[in-house]
């Protein structure tokens, strides 16, 4: 896989995790039928806002990382 390939899949999936952790804000706090479920629906909200968190945080440092070696090969061959 290319660079540019796993760049891109690393961004999308930033990308649904933050799509994720703002439905469940969205859910917690405005939603009248999570808040009709009770434990259920609160439960449900913070899984969207914990699998938003586990896309979203391990892909940015990984992104990072592949961002600054690039940067360091390109330095290296000046």
């Amino acid at each position: 896989m290319t660079d540019a390939k796993l760049i891109l899949i690393l961004k999308i999936c930033i990308f649904m995790g933050l799509l994720l952790i703002l439905l469940g804000i969205y859910l917690h706090n405005f939603s009248e039928s999570i808040e009709a479920m009770g434990v259920t629906g609160i439960i449900i909200s913070a899984m969207c806002i914990a699998l938003g968190m586990v896309l979203s945080l391990p892909t940015k440092m990984y992104l990072t990382f592949i961002l600054v070696s690039r940067e360091a090969e390109i330095n290296k061959s000046k």
